[in-house]
């Protein structure tokens, strides 16, 4: 396997790990404080890169091309192809309504203030949407390419940033202990959601041809690069503003707008403002793509060019339809995504992979490690997850932004 493709894999399960997710991390955290928040990010982390190898080992006894919904069908039945089918369809149009409500507005922005176009909300989201949309239509490859070019861009953003950043700094801001002991807990879905990378993997297993020593490493450092930067960024956002300011942050521009008055400079603005919408675009490129290959394997309409405008169209104008109605709907998606994300990244990959070792016991070349206790841990932890993100829908637990 080229090395120049292990670098794509690897640029894009980064990418569509390091999106609107990263953003929505200190609005998240405002209430935590950087320790509390550091040590969630860790165990969410460990836990996702722990299930993306779980993905890996059954990919191995399955054709290359293989999607979570033929995997799940194979090893689970038609229920599990269904309640597959469902999450995944719930946890993509999720994060792409959020990204498109999130990224729409920043595109709006950026027509006005860099070429002085006053469009209405809406058109600006369409045509946010349709340029995105287009590129995805093209296949991984395509996307791989831009996407490279967006990352780079995008590390040097966050460098520059974080530049104008830490010489503001207070150690006073980066003690401080949860507002409230509930907000531990109503935390969890959305840092969950901020490592979700899982949607990709069928797509980058297919472009690496199943190659399972360059998936392994493309998996961790893939998911290894974004813990990072988020700790950086984290380390940046939290210390900087103060937990009153920043819990007030509701969504994208707020958080723009706070980094913005609270360091003063006229440059901070502009270049928090393009670190947003690169992080949106590369989060938004990788998970349209695995929506993008999902639809084309369950409809069989991915080969022809007139099936894979179809499948566009399928893929693109639902969440478009979410964030044109619903444009606030930021944190909100990233929450609710985080039940299906669950679902999909935890719950079916632990009952595949005990179905699969019942399976392949004698002939498996590649087995995670940590045996049946570390497959009970895992899937308590997913459980965990989606009773929190239920508790708050409920009320009972207060909800995040």
């Amino acid at each position: 396997m080229s090395n120049s493709k292990v670098f794509g894999s690897t640029l894009i399960i980064a990418g569509t790990t390091i999106g609107a997710g990263m953003l929505a991390l200190p609005i998240a955290s405002a209430g935590l404080g950087f320790s509390t928040s550091l040590m969630i990010m860790v165990g969410m982390w460990a836990l996702m890169a722990y299930t993306a190898l779980l993905m890996l080992e059954l990919h191995q006894h399955a054709d290359y091309d293989a999607t979570l919904h033929t995997l799940a069908k194979q090893f689970l039945g038609e229920k599990g192809k269904w309640i597959a089918t469902f999450a995944m369809l719930f946890l993509f149009y999720a994060l792409c309504a959020a990204y498109i409500a999130g990224g729409g507005g920043q595109f709006n922005a950026k027509l006005y203030n860099w070429f002085s176009l006053d469009v209405s909300s809406g058109l600006g989201t369409v045509i946010f949407t349709l340029l995105i949309a287009s590129i995805v239509t093209f296949g991984t490859h395509s996307v791989d390419r831009v996407n490279r070019v967006l990352f780079t861009c995008k590390l040097i953003a966050m460098a520059t940033m974080l530049f104008f950043l830490t010489p503001n700094i207070e150690a006073v801001n980066l003690v401080n202990m949860p507002l409230e002991k509930g907000l531990v807990v109503a935390a969890l879905p959305v840092i969950f959601t901020s490592f979700g990378f899982h949607g990709s993997i069928p797509a980058v297993v297919r472009y690496l041809e199943l190659d399972m020593k360059a998936l392994k490493k493309v998996m961790l450092c893939g998911s290894l690069l974004p813990l990072i930067v988020y700790i950086l960024w984290q380390f940046a956002t939290l210390g900087v503003v103060n937990q009153a300011t920043l819990s007030q942050a509701s969504d994208v521009s707020s958080l723009v707008n706070i980094l913005s008055q609270v360091i003063h400079n006229s440059m901070i603005s502009q270049i928090v403002s393009v670190f947003a919408d690169l992080a949106l675009i590369t989060s938004f490129l990788g998970v349209s793509l695995g929506l993008f290959e999902f639809l084309g394997d369950s409809l069989n309409k991915r080969q022809t060019k007139k099936g894979r405008v179809a499948i566009a169209f399928v893929t693109f104008l639902p969440p478009l339809g979410f964030a044109l109605f619903y444009p606030q709907g930021f944190i909100m998606a990233l929450g609710y995504a985080a039940i299906a994300l669950a679902i999909l990244a935890i719950l079916l990959p632990v009952a595949m992979v005990v179905k699969s070792r019942q399976q392949h016991h004698e002939t498996q070349a590649f087995t995670v490690s940590g045996g049946k206790p570390a497959l009970i841990f895992t899937l308590l932890m997913g459980v965990v997850i989606i009773g929190v993100q239920l508790l708050i829908s409920a009320g009972v637990l207060p909800a995040i932004g």
